[in-house]
């Protein structure tokens, strides 16, 4: 995680999402509630992430080594349920959540191809260890993010191109 942090340039009180193949799997994570499952019926795989309290009893997360780069604990989580083929079997394969965030610099504008992540990499002086190359994707815009994490209450964290 602090690797992912600081590859991106990103502040670390800057939450990622976690990558899980299913509803099923998350709710393992967090605290499930009614309002996530009627979003998650209609939207799901797709691009929406919810935030959800995370479950006492979680097994944990995402490891983070002994560093300088300190990341901020968090008592919520947020779900993606990627419909990308690619990014869904990864998340089934591994069998566990994967930390998730687009591969831009922080700032820069959301890259569609390998191509493009190269540039925005090219200067850096941290470079991601891999690139995975799925092909150019269509322009899309963010993920719709949903907080839940407040009794009865209902958050838009930021409105993407997903109408909820």
């Amino acid at each position: 995680m602090a690797k992912l942090f600081a590859i991106k340039g990103r502040a670390s009180d800057q939450p990622v999402s976690a990558l899980f193949p299913s509803a099923e799997e998350a709710k393992k994570y967090v605290e499930w509630n009614d309002r996530a499952e009627g979003l998650a019926q209609s939207h799901l795989p797709g691009p929406l992430t919810l935030i959800l309290p995370r479950r006492s009893d979680a097994p944990p997360l995402f490891t983070v080594p002994a560093t300088s780069y300190q990341l901020k604990a968090t008592s919520s989580v947020g779900i993606r349920i990627s419909s990308h083929p690619l990014a869904m079997e990864l998340a089934t394969r591994f069998g566990k959540p994967l930390s998730t965030t687009s591969a831009n610099l922080h700032g820069k504008p959301s890259p569609y191809s390998a191509q493009e992540i190269k540039r925005q990499f090219q200067s850096s002086a941290n470079q991601p260890d891999l690139i995975l190359d799925s092909g150019e994707l269509p322009p899309a815009p963010p993920s719709t993010i949903i907080d839940l994490t407040q009794k009865d209450e209902t958050r838009t964290k930021r409105q993407g191109g997903l109408a909820v």
